[in-house]
């Protein structure tokens, strides 16, 4: 069996900080409590239709599993659950799925279980699809050593303030490559040998590395929050993109200091990446470096498209407490709670960083 290119792990796995060094150490998720998530739809149920939209809390649970205990309660089959994203296990997560409605009715607001309950229920007219969210709002607690939560915060005051005034990387998450980069691992196997749920997870930790390791390379070279020649800058928390042909006009430069457009990076597929100049010079140059993953994503049928290599990160808010630190803030959907707080604190040993 052919081994996975030495370096994909580290471009995913422990890529490097923009921000410089953090200015603390902290205690990340020593209890589920101390991670909380919660969806924000951006959309409001539709009142009326053939499933139910529900807004479930979970606690130390994963998404999936949730996902078939609804389906048993609903009596439908789990691929029939819609949810728009999976969520951390070991956190408090709010998130909304679907369910067909069944035959015989379900007390949906009366569901009660040791992982999850519903909190809401709602008529709606469509399965939830993946994706199908405006984004996330995190609340976090940051354990600080010895009950200085007043000088945690001092540290952290500077850091945060230049997160909100700069963003931070959009690296994909550490859970995005499976347990200890288990599912990137597997990318050396070839699609034949895998099964199509474990396809799914392999040919996401394929393009995200690849994604992670041009990234990488742009805060290397400090050009991961400007506009370059050649790129394809995208409106922010929007899908939509356009090129630069030339270096950016003041107006341009301008809107990218305030957040409102960011340079892209490559979500690997077949073809070349709509790039031009130096820019589409680094992405061939490093896709080449990583050919196991590049051809798994073109074996798959995937097709080029861009992700945001910076993410703002707004609604950024803290408060000190007798032990700690809560630091609340938004993300657009696909963003990393984790690709902030690496830009923020050095996770202390005990922590629960995956």
């Amino acid at each position: 069996m052919q081994t996975l290119e030495p370096t994909a792990r580290g471009a995913a796995l422990s890529p490097p900080r923009a921000l410089g060094a953090p200015p603390a150490r902290a205690l990340l998720r020593g209890a589920p409590e101390d991670f909380v998530v919660e969806e924000d739809l951006g959309f409001a149920p539709a009142g009326s239709g053939p499933h139910w939209l529900l807004r479930v809390r979970k606690r130390n649970a994963n998404t999936q599993w949730v996902a078939g205990q609804l389906a048993r309660i609903a009596g439908c089959r789990p691929r029939e659950v819609g949810y728009a994203g999976l969520k951390d296990r070991r956190a408090i997560a709010v998130q909304w799925f679907s369910v067909p409605q069944s035959r015989a009715p379900v007390a949906w607001s009366a569901v009660r279980e040791a992982d999850f309950e519903v909190l809401e229920a709602h008529p709606h007219t469509r399965k939830l699809p993946r994706g199908a969210l405006a984004g996330n709002r995190f609340t976090v607690r940051l354990g600080a050593p010895q009950g200085g939560g007043a000088r945690l915060a001092a540290d952290l005051e500077a850091r945060l303030a230049d997160i909100a005034r700069r963003g931070v990387p959009n690296y994909f998450g550490p859970q995005r490559f499976g347990l200890d980069g288990a599912n990137l691992a597997r990318a050396s196997e070839g699609l034949r040998r895998l099964g199509p749920r474990e396809r799914g997870f392999v040919l996401s930790a394929a393009r995200s590395a690849l994604f992670n390791a041009v990234l990488a390379a742009r805060v290397g070279e400090g050009s991961w929050e400007h506009l370059e020649p050649g790129d394809l800058a995208i409106l922010d928390g929007r899908g939509s993109f356009f090129p630069v042909d030339r270096a950016a006009d003041e107006t341009l430069s301008d809107r990218c200091r305030r957040l409102e457009i960011h340079p892209t990076g490559p979500m690997w597929g077949k073809g070349t990446p709509a790039t031009g100049a130096r820019v589409l010079e680094l992405e061939s140059r490093l896709a080449a470096q990583y050919p196991q993953l590049t051809g798994l994503c073109v074996a798959a049928g995937m097709s080029q498209e861009r992700r945001s290599l910076r993410l703002a990160v707004r609604e950024l808010a803290f408060e000190p407490e007798a032990d700690g630190v809560l630091v609340g803030f938004h993300l657009a959907r696909g963003g990393f709670a984790t690709a902030v707080l690496r830009e923020l604190i050095e996770a202390a040993a005990d922590s629960d960083v995956a």
